[in-house]
């Protein structure tokens, strides 16, 4: 009983804690302070979650993919990887179980996995995606140790040639889903050409470069000039900002301008200025 009940406070602190982060956006219109009180959010959820229902011994949690980078969409899922030593016994195994299905009791929607490390590098040298996720690792609760040893096993595993190779097969197929084409009539602000993940590609490119996390980074290091610099910020935070008015609209996980979403969102935009140095009508 004590158990359900910390769990259902928690829960309610977390649904809080998001609407008050999206009760600040429509105020600020700041698209990236969102998506990281949104993971902050999702942060103390799980801290306060492996509380309440611990890890095996040795475990390490740890947030991937979009999550890992710092950002949380309002209707995305949160990814996380539970990290082992080794392969669960049963009694390790089931509080595993545990542990997920609390998640969805804490109205968090996982997206997780159950490795090892020889099971993620095994894993991210078949896959670039799972590769991609885990460029962005980051420790959440559990053994630091054992989130260090991740980060220089793949650090080890690593070929900045390959994985370029990889990423760009992986855009062109994309594309190709899309009709090689930005102009659609419902296009796809993460996916489409030219679109949010188009960003995101050329940071990982980067980032597996050693060149820097972030396009500030990449500019010191010579990758940018000033003006694409300003050019690609503008960008990207327009897509964030439309990604995000998208899912709110929607009232669900929704990254397509769907036309039924257009007049709504055009309305957003126009009656609620944005902060000063903002992009305007993105």
């Amino acid at each position: 009983m004590a158990f359900t009940r910390d769990i259902a406070l928690l829960r309610q602190q977390l649904a809080a804690g998001r609407r008050d982060a999206i009760q600040l956006f429509r105020e600020n219109r700041r698209p990236e302070a969102l998506l990281q009180n949104l993971r902050r959010v999702a942060d103390r959820g799980l801290k306060g979650l492996v509380a309440l229902c611990p890890l095996p011994p040795g475990a390490a949690l740890v947030a991937v993919g979009g999550y890992g980078r710092g950002e949380l969409y309002p209707y995305s899922d949160v990814d996380v990887l539970i990290l082992l030593r080794e392969r669960p016994a049963p009694e390790a195994a089931a509080r595993l179980e545990t542990f997920v299905a609390a998640m969805w009791d804490l109205g968090i929607e996982p997206s997780h996995s159950v490795r090892t490390i020889e099971d993620c590098s095994r894993e991210a040298a078949a896959d670039v995606t799972v590769e991609t996720s885990l460029l962005e690792a980051r420790w959440l609760e559990g053994d630091r140790k054992l989130m260090k040893a991740l980060h220089q096993a793949m650090a080890r595993q690593r070929d900045a040639r390959s994985f370029f190779q990889a990423k760009r097969a992986e855009m062109l197929q994309r594309h190709a889903r899309f009709q090689d084409t930005p102009y659609a009539l419902e296009p796809n602000c993460k996916e489409s050409p030219g679109a949010l993940r188009d960003l995101q590609v050329v940071l990982w490119m980067a980032q597996a470069a050693g060149m820097g996390m972030t396009w500030a980074e990449i500019a010191r290091n010579n990758g940018l000039t000033t003006a694409e610099l300003r050019a690609l910020r503008r960008a990207e935070l327009a897509f964030k900002r439309l990604r995000i008015e998208l899912h709110l609209l929607a009232d669900r996980r929704e990254d397509r301008l769907l036309f039924d979403l257009q007049p709504p969102w055009l309305k957003s935009t126009a009656s609620k200025p944005a902060r000063p140095g903002a992009p305007a009508n993105c």
